[in-house]
């Protein structure tokens, strides 16, 4: 093995800057932690500034903020948990040996019903078993003063790092795709690809446990399909088959004129321009139906791309059942082309073997 590999990260998108940015989180928060901790509660020998699992919690909540091993309920909850079934095997086991075994197994029985499971859970079983004096001291307390009291102050301060970090804490799986349209059918972009009946059906047949949740799971094969689409068809850009010939309204054109215009041209949506020219936003019959007196006030949001990105890179916008065309623009926001549903149909016909009915057809 070359030296360089024993430097290389081992889990999946970790960069030098995160783990720069996991060193200061850490820094800080136990930092504070320990600070906080003795300030409000002294330094005396019957009270740590902070329990070493603190240490541990720190490395999956600064570096690993994804996990569901470190949110905040995982970090307050296991902790807290662990240590109470620390005591309590202690309270009921006088031999040292059986009692730390006991303690770990409780806590991580406990914390897998409570939904709370977090590694440093088991040193804080441990901590609580074999802490001598200070731990005999706090009896049953020492699960909240100071376990539960310094995963709150850690947990805190990892809310307000991570949002000045602006990273995603805590981590929030993304929802499952809805029909736009209200009805019981599957969201276009579902029907094709797996689902999660597949996804835990994988699992199952791996008989393995991921530190994954399942919808991040489903999104990250989602994207790899998409990224190895991209990659097999990347000669084809925006630029290839854009329409040039774009119906564009001003902000000052008055709405019973773009209603005549989407009208007329058999189209779902129109951009928007300002006085220099710069798309604002697109409007299309549902905004105009609500009456408002000028274009300005209907307008929508655009889905925008530029010419030379990948086409088929534009399929989860325009197969999400709300955007109908990407408007492409220039580095000054100006209007040079637009991506309808059809004409990204139409490419990806093309790219199908050719004794495909679709191809043909196309």
């Amino acid at each position: 093995m070359h030296p360089a590999r024993l430097f290389s990260p081992i889990l999946a998108g970790a960069t030098l800057r995160e783990r720069l940015i996991a060193c200061l989180g850490a820094l800080i928060a136990i930092g504070l932690t320990g600070a906080i901790s003795g300030y409000f509660f002294g330094q005396g020998p019957y009270l740590p500034l902070i329990v070493a699992p603190m240490g541990a919690s720190a490395v999956l909540l600064f570096a690993v903020p994804a996990s569901p091993l470190a949110q905040p309920w995982s970090i307050i909850g296991g902790n807290t948990i662990s240590a109470m079934m620390g005591i309590l095997a202690t309270y009921f086991i006088h031999d040292p040996v059986i009692a730390i075994g006991v303690g770990v197994a409780l806590a991580i029985g406990a914390m897998s019903f409570t939904r709370s499971l977090h590694p440093p859970g088991g040193a804080a079983a441990l901590t609580a078993v074999l802490g001598g004096p200070a731990v005999a001291k706090w009896g049953f307390l020492f699960p909240f003063v100071p376990v539960a009291l310094n995963s709150c102050l850690l947990v805190g301060l990892g809310l307000a790092f991570h949002k000045l970090s602006k990273r995603n804490y805590p981590h929030v799986a993304p929802k499952v795709p809805e029909n736009t349209h209200q009805t019981s059918d599957l969201p276009q972009a579902s029907r094709v690809r797996f689902r999660h009946v597949d996804v835990d059906a994988a699992l199952a047949a791996m008989n393995e446990t991921f530190d994954i949740d399942r919808a991040d799971l489903s999104r990250l094969v989602q994207e790899v399909e998409q990224q190895a689409i991209l990659r097999s068809n990347s000669g084809i850009s925006c630029a290839d088959i854009m329409s040039r010939d774009v119906i564009a309204v001003q902000d000052t054109t008055e709405p019973e004129e773009a209603r005549r215009l989407l009208l007329k041209h058999n189209i779902r949506i129109l951009p928007v321009k300002d006085s220099e020219g710069r798309l604002i936003g697109t409007v299309g019959l549902r905004e105009l139906a609500a009456g408002n007196d000028t274009i300005r006030s209907s307008i929508s949001k655009p889905a925008v791309a530029a010419a030379a990105e990948p086409a088929l890179s534009l399929l989860p916008v325009l197969t999400d059942g709300r955007t109908h065309a990407v408007i492409i623009i220039d580095a000054e926001r100006q209007i040079v082309g637009l991506i309808s549903q059809t004409d990204l149909l139409n490419a990806v016909a093309r790219l199908l073997p050719k004794d495909s009915p679709v191809s043909a057809a196309a």
